[in-house]
């Protein structure tokens, strides 16, 4: 049995425990006082949501490296309309600059029940905003914000949901939950 760490990693919080601004706390290490746990992968400082920390290097592999392809799922509000055709695009791939995307499963949502973002997200009346579910088998660097700027969808807010069947539902944000894998 191996100890996995289930964090809401909250928006403005780097995924690493040191190497912050002096006297901010915008690292790990204010949040999570376990000792000899790392992050298995890595969320954006202006991204939020399900971070998983382990001890366990064969689990911190599993869960971060690209070829295991598991599958995590962003819930992303985007500017503008997430009409069909931007959808299916995402689906079938996307080409970016370092080559192009896996296959994913995208589709529009109803705005989820998430916690309120510190700070929020810029509101404007005269451009309409929508969600998206969004689940990849790869992890590229800023890959979920390059894929949905491809089809014309900025993102404007971005929450890993799920990774596998490890989920942040129920989890407040800057929190935890610890389980055995």
């Amino acid at each position: 049995m191996s100890r996995l760490i289930l964090l809401n990693k909250p928006f403005g919080v780097l995924s690493q425990f040191t190497g912050g601004k002096e006297g901010v706390d915008d690292t790990l290490a204010h949040l999570v006082d376990v000792p000899g746990v790392y992050p298995a992968g890595r969320l954006d400082k202006d991204s939020e949501g399900l971070l998983l920390l382990t001890g366990d290097g064969r689990l911190q592999s599993r869960i971060a490296e690209p070829r295991y392809k598991m599958a995590k799922t962003y819930l992303v509000q985007v500017e503008g309309e997430a009409v069909d055709e931007a959808l299916e695009k995402l689906a079938r791939g996307v080409e970016l600059k370092d080559g192009v995307t896996r296959p994913a499963r995208a589709k529009r949502i109803e705005p989820p029940p998430v916690w309120d973002r510190d700070p929020p997200v810029r509101y404007r009346k005269s451009v309409p905003d929508s969600w998206i579910a969004l689940e990849i088998t790869e992890g590229r660097n800023r890959q979920v914000r390059r894929m949905t700027a491809a089809v014309g969808l900025p993102t404007l807010r971005l929450i890993r949901w799920r990774i596998r069947d490890w989920s942040v539902d129920g989890i407040a944000p800057g929190t935890y939950r610890e389980i055995e894998v």
